[in-house]
């Protein structure tokens, strides 16, 4: 006695074998945050900024507190549009708490 076993590869019509789509996600956007240099922000509060609001070490907010001093302006980081957005406003009403001129925008990446 055999016993008749059916296989996909027999190509037996009856015997499909089971797939899962999965939907097509789109990757959020990003958005950087930048710093805008100005002539009355104290250094020392902009690496303050990056330290809290930004996870920045010392020595790695102390570098982007000089390349914003030199350049103008610095990225702090790159975050979906939420959290960007978040990140601005932090640094703005924080800036404006303590009287400073800090500027902090957001820009598609």
């Amino acid at each position: 006695m055999s016993k008749d076993i059916r296989r996909p590869e027999d190509g037996d019509p009856s015997i499909g074998i089971a797939t899962k789509t999965r939907p097509k996600t789109k990757r959020p956007s990003l958005y950087r945050v930048l710093l805008l240099n100005d002539d009355y922000t104290p250094m020392e509060f902009v690496v303050h900024v990056l330290e809290r609001f930004f996870n920045k070490s010392r020595e790695e907010a102390t570098q982007i507190m000089l390349h914003v001093h030199q350049h103008g302006m610095g990225e702090c980081g790159v975050f979906t549009y939420e959290v960007a957005e978040t990140k601005v406003t932090q640094v703005m009403d924080f800036a404006r708490k303590h009287q400073h001129p800090l500027q902090c925008v957001m820009e598609r990446k």
